[in-house]
């Protein structure tokens, strides 16, 4: 019953569809780390109904913007699950993922923690609970305030690690349900507004204190304040290239060399004789292996404030903005 479930959520229907109407023989399932371990029973029962070839990439894939674009190229069409779409190519399927994890009790708990006026975020694995969370808020008293994001962005009410557009303006505080510190400490950073972060696993509620994550980055742009060569990463990731932004910030660094990347991870970057980094991929790299990197990583936002182009008050995530 528990195989049949799983397979339900990953709706093996609408996959085997696909693969029909599209006469596709070659077929790639891409998946975030934590449902790679579905991946084996999920392609032989695609196989056994489609008589089409699976294959399951093994890199990493940390969001919708990580698409392994190597066994794209091999593949007739590509499934990728867990993530809202944010890639116009049509060889791409985005399989989203649900979790069917009660609300109900996290959000409680975070109600003493709320203002009056609240805006309401997720995660798409809850985003189909955004109407429970609503109406818990606004049976309690409170004022719920869901937004439209860009184009990266799917759902009204919908965030992403790198895309806060979604995020309301004019309220109180900030509800974000899901798990996890990085998405509402993101939100905490870009609107200076009090977040309270609810986890529907453990039915807990919390609000973010981002002064520990502030120090660290603080330290990380004081190290790098001397520094005379620059490296601007590019990133190589399909959802993640910035080559526009990170030509600016050569031309603002100076004695500075680009360097194209697609796993930014500190081994890669002991060859490279430079003082210090700027990282236009993915804003989590520079923020979650820190302490790891031979020299200072910084995001676009932080260079620019150890450049004096932005005031030391300004830190914020580095956001990757659709139109």
């Amino acid at each position: 019953m528990l195989f049949y479930f799983y397979f339900r959520m990953f709706d093996v229907p609408k996959i085997t569809g696909i693969i029909s109407a599209r006469n596709a023989k070659t077929i790639g399932f891409q998946f975030p780390e934590g449902l790679k371990r579905q991946a084996p029973a999920l392609a032989k029962e695609v196989e056994a109904k489609t008589g089409a070839l699976v294959i399951i990439s093994g890199d990493p894939c940390y969001g919708a913007c990580d698409i392994d674009d190597a066994l794209l190229d091999m593949v007739d069409v590509l499934f990728h699950f867990g993530h809202s779409r944010i890639s116009d190519d049509d060889r791409i399927v985005f399989m989203e993922y649900y979790h069917d994890v009660d609300v109900d009790r996290a959000v409680a708990s975070a109600l003493p923690l709320l203002g009056q006026k609240v805006g309401v975020v997720t995660t798409v694995q809850h985003i189909h609970k955004l109407d429970d969370i609503a109406k818990i808020l606004t049976d309690a008293g409170r004022e719920p305030v869901i937004s439209k994001g860009d184009s990266r962005i799917t759902y009204p009410g919908q965030v992403l690690g790198c895309n806060f557009s979604a995020v309301p303006a004019g309220v109180d505080s900030f509800l974000f349900v899901g798990s996890g510190n990085f998405h509402p400490m993101g939100m905490r950073l870009a609107h200076k507004v009090p977040v309270v972060a609810a986890d529907p696993f453990t039915g807990e509620a919390r609000l973010v204190d981002v002064e520990k994550i502030m120090k660290q980055r603080y330290a990380v742009m004081a190290k790098a304040m001397d520094a005379k060569k620059w490296g601007i990463i590019v990133g190589m990731k399909s959802g993640q290239q910035r080559l526009a932004l990170a030509k600016r910030l050569k031309d603002i660094a100076g004695d500075a060399v680009l360097i194209s990347i697609k796993e930014i991870s500190p081994d890669r970057l002991l060859n490279f004789k430079v003082d210090a980094y700027v990282s236009t991929a993915c804003p989590r790299i520079a923020i979650d292996d820190a302490g790891r990197f031979p020299a200072p990583v910084l995001t676009p936002v932080e260079f620019e404030m150890v450049k004096g182009l932005r005031s030391w008050e300004d830190l914020a995530l580095d956001e990757i903005a659709g139109d």
